[in-house]
């Protein structure tokens, strides 16, 4: 049976879309060029999060809709967790090859850590871009393209890492698809920490602890 979708305006949609991109755009100058990422997390942290609290106190089912649901979490892991496994096995053996494999203690606070912003990151780009593309009542567009933007999109912010572009593309890919299949936030945020986390310490070689709370220690 088809999640029910709630009544909103094809204009609320496209704001919402039209707020995660100015998001990602913004991204740029404090990330990028000035280096603020942890003032950068909290702000869209806090500034999203009173958004979600906010539709939730005025549409109630909203966050079911959105995918801030616990019934389907095992049916939605079943589906992730081998491509999980699948991803580590390749980002270690990527590691090897390009000789960047950098484990220090810190991986441990950042797979803590990680899949809180991870989860905001995919109520963003999968739940809000995807998920409103998917469900827009004037939308023609076909499934797949309704995948492929999101993924382009969170690709794209990643600019100008390459290894970070692929990956994350490949990411938003399969998890555009899963969130078809059965809308669950909690397992996509919790593997997008626990994936991206690896994926800087084998693959890309750098250290996010040290990026984003370098300063403060």
């Amino acid at each position: 049976m088809p999640e029910p979708r709630p009544l909103i305006s094809d204009t609320r949609r496209q704001l919402e879309i039209a707020a995660v991109v100015l998001t990602a755009a913004c991204r740029f100058l404090p990330i990028n060029w000035l280096e603020w990422k942890l003032p950068f997390i909290v702000v869209a942290t806090v500034g999203w999060t009173t958004y979600v609290l906010l539709r939730r106190k005025r549409m109630p089912g909203i966050l079911q809709y959105w995918g801030f649901r616990a019934d389907n979490f095992r049916e939605v892991l079943k589906i992730v967790l081998p491509f999980g496994i699948i991803s580590v096995v390749t980002f270690v053996l990527l590691g090897i090859y390009l000789d960047t494999i950098n484990l220090t203690w810190h991986i441990v606070p950042v797979l803590l850590l990680y899949p809180v912003w991870g989860t905001i990151q995919q109520f963003l780009v999968i739940g809000l871009v995807a998920g409103n593309l998917k469900d827009l009542s004037a939308s023609t567009l076909p499934k797949p393209v309704t995948i492929l933007l999101p993924a382009l999109l969170f690709g794209l912010i990643h600019y100008p890492f390459n290894w970070l572009i692929v990956g994350t593309f490949l990411l938003a890919g399969f998890y555009g698809y899963v969130y078809w299949q059965s809308r669950n936030l909690y397992v996509l945020g919790l593997f997008h920490g626990w994936l991206g986390g690896l994926f800087f310490y084998t693959v890309v070689g750098r250290d996010p602890f040290v990026e984003v709370f370098g300063k403060f220690f």
